[in-house]
């Protein structure tokens, strides 16, 4: 188990500037949060000027938008704590407990890694008890893959599988933690039916560039033997 000096929080973020700021003041507002990390991916809405104006948070700016993975592990390398805590830009509903739920299996040993299983999570993945592709993620930095450069290579919304692969391969511990007051957008609720669509089926290719369906379903199954009480 590697000791906790500190957690730093990560967002990844592309044009959500009306939803950012309610997600960052939860996040810079707990007292177990040591930074909060922003990565601006190329947006056009003014997402990094709603992060800047929150006490606490550091913005850094990608020029052009590179995807989840690449804004993702931008934030990685900036980050200065021993633990990571990886959110979602566009959470609703989300509290202090739901941060402290979160954390609180993987800070006090109980699991070497947690992932959240939010209120509109899919009907089957809050039947199976897992959404392996969960935004919401706390872990040690050991827990990462060791090739970070390899991981740039991901489609841009590859590396939640590529994570889960690891974690698989290192026979980590897992607990899911229940979030059933956070929610988060459909994507057609955010961009238009039509555009909606779209991004859900690049996200959707990106898993499947970076995983078979086949090792896909093996995620979900080695995943849920993975699931400690927590």
């Amino acid at each position: 188990m590697t000791h906790w000096t500190g957690l730093s929080v990560v967002v990844p973020a592309w044009n959500e500037a009306a939803r950012i700021g309610a997600v960052l003041s939860v996040a810079a507002g707990h007292a177990a949060v040591d930074e909060v990390l922003v990565v601006d991916d190329g947006s056009t809405d003014g997402t990094a000027e709603v992060a800047a104006r929150i006490a606490g948070v550091t913005v850094i700016r990608q020029p052009q938008n590179g995807g989840k993975t690449r804004a993702l592990l931008s934030g990685i390398a900036a980050a200065r704590f021993s633990h990571l805590m990886f959110l979602d830009a566009d959470l609703t509903g989300l509290t202090p407990g739901d941060l402290t739920s979160l954390a609180r299996p993987v800070r006090y040993g109980q699991a070497d890694v947690s992932l959240s299983l939010r209120g509109n999570a899919p009907r089957l993945w809050q039947r199976i008890g897992l959404d392996y592709i969960s935004g919401e993620r706390v872990m040690a930095r050991q827990h990462l893959p060791a090739d970070l450069d390899e991981l740039t290579r991901l489609p841009g919304f590859g590396i939640e599988v590529a994570m889960n692969r690891h974690w698989i391969e290192q026979g980590l511990s897992l607990a899911v933690v229940p979030w059933p007051g956070v929610s988060s957008p459909l994507k057609a609720a955010k961009q238009g039916l039509a555009e909606g669509l779209k991004s859900d089926a690049r996200m959707m290719r990106d898993i499947f560039r970076t995983v078979s369906p086949a090792e896909a379903l093996h995620q979900i199954a080695a995943m849920r033997r993975m699931r400690v009480a927590a």
